[in-house]
């Protein structure tokens, strides 16, 4: 049990979180729970392993069988066997991505915990905060060049970061958004439905990932933790699909952080289990192992497919606060940071404020004159064609809508994973408005540098 959950400071905000109804963005938590990282910089996590990140773009046609090779020690000698039948580049190209998706799930969801102790409430961006940075890949410079990360605050209400992260050297870009939507149960656990996709591009192969929804435990001992539900997906222009299921630990068994994820051939053959190529399982923030499913669906002998606690995160170089713009996210929110880690309540709230309403302000003044802000780096696209919203159209050969089709996913503005024909996509009167990145603007940019 955390030290401050006896506290009157942490009783009383349990008291509202019992009548509390609405954005928790709004709710006021007290100083010990608070983070002083914006949610902005959680895109960040995405590549936390730039070196699994660009993997995928390095299986050839002439090296894709030896990816899974097993490593055993015979007379002080390390040996190599190989003991599955990767079938083609495109099966091996979709198990390194699925190792790179697997890789940013600790990043995710235990990071804070590691460095903070328990989960934290973070600062909630405001609109037209970003952040940027680039990893240098100390570690393989010459191979791997600089990965570049744009995350970008393009609505408020409701909170939606936009993000991309792309290496222009090995041609692999990432580009994405989420937004969180979040209710107590009665025992005030904290359920979690996230929101947007991403989309992976890797040379001429393009992936459709979702999110799982989630929910946040230990919040009335005060020592908050993660813990991911249900499904996400990750979905292979070529057809390939891998199906990831998620589960934690119960009162009576149980691991924490399991999950098990299957690679199947196309959508169809994913309505049964027996018909996955491979299945991996084990837990995300620990070790995970692969077997390949045999004739008769038996798996074969399995071996480790990653292990999160062997893997060093390489973090983003971030340019001093002093040479940042004012909108950028440290520079921005380095008074209250400050005061954060310095549990001052009073200069907390004081920084906050001042903050807050001069974004209050500045919307004020962006209505009297019939205006909106201009998001810099990435557009809102309309994929309900028939609508007139006013908002740009997708384009006729756009990624997004090629891979939702194979998936049978849902183009709906509806929690992420939501496939057609599921509980979210049966209700009427949803939007179906995804932000895109916009390249060229960041080409453009003369303000903000890396």
């Amino acid at each position: 049990m955390s030290q401050y959950a006896s506290s009157s400071t942490w009783s009383s905000f349990l008291k509202s979180l019992t009548s509390f109804n609405g954005d928790l963005s709004s709710l006021s938590a007290p100083p010990f729970i608070l983070s002083p990282v914006s949610l902005s910089e959680f895109s960040q996590y995405w590549a936390e392993h730039p070196d699994l990140f660009l993997e995928a773009s390095f299986i050839t046609q002439d090296n894709y069988k030896t990816y899974l090779l097993e490593n055993i020690v015979d007379d002080n000698d390390i040996v190599h066997i190989n003991r599955f039948n990767l079938e083609s580049p495109e099966v091996t190209r979709l198990l390194s991505v699925t190792k790179w998706f697997i890789s940013t799930l600790k990043s995710q969801y235990c990071s804070r915990n590691e460095s903070m102790g328990s989960e934290k409430k973070p600062l909630n961006p405001f609109l037209g905060e970003v952040f940027v940075g680039k990893w240098e890949n100390n570690r393989n410079k010459e191979r791997f060049e600089e990965t570049v990360l744009l995350s970008e605050q393009v609505s408020h209400h409701p909170p939606i970061t936009a993000f991309s992260v792309f290496n222009d050297k090995n041609n692999v870009k990432l580009e994405g958004y989420n937004r969180f939507k979040a209710t107590f149960t009665k025992s005030l656990m904290l359920n979690v439905k996230q929101y947007g996709h991403t989309i992976l591009n890797v040379k001429n192969e393009t992936y459709l990932i979702t999110t799982p929804p989630l929910h946040v435990e230990g919040i009335l001992v005060g020592s908050p933790f993660v813990e991911l539900d249900g499904k996400s997906y990750i979905q292979s222009s070529t057809g390939l699909l891998c199906v990831i299921e998620y589960s934690g630990r119960g009162y009576f068994s149980g691991k924490k952080n399991y999950y098990k994820a299957h690679i199947y051939r196309n959508f169809e053959a994913s309505k049964l289990k027996t018909n996955a190529l491979f299945t991996i399982h084990g837990q995300w923030s620990g070790k995970s192992k692969i077997s390949q499913n045999l004739s008769g669906g038996k798996p074969s002998h399995a071996i480790l497919f990653y292990d999160a606690n062997k893997t060093p995160v390489e973090h983003l170089c971030v340019k001093p606060i002093e040479k940042q713009h004012p909108l950028e996210s440290r520079k921005a929110w380095e008074a209250v940071a400050e005061a954060i880690k310095s549990k001052d309540m009073n200069t907390i709230t004081t920084t906050k404020n001042v903050l807050e309403e001069s974004q209050r302000e500045l919307r004020k003044q962006e209505e009297a004159k019939g205006t909106t802000w201009h998001r810099r780096w990435f557009n809102d696209v309309d994929y309900d064609l028939i609508s007139d919203s006013g908002k740009q159209k997708p384009e006729k050969e756009d990624e997004f809508i090629k891979l939702a089709k194979l998936l049978h996913y849902s183009q709906k503005n509806v929690p992420s994973g939501t496939l057609i024909g599921e509980k979210g996509d049966k209700k009427d009167n949803i939007t179906s408005v995804h932000w895109k990145f916009n390249r060229s603007a960041w080409d453009d940019e003369q303000e903000i540098v890396l």
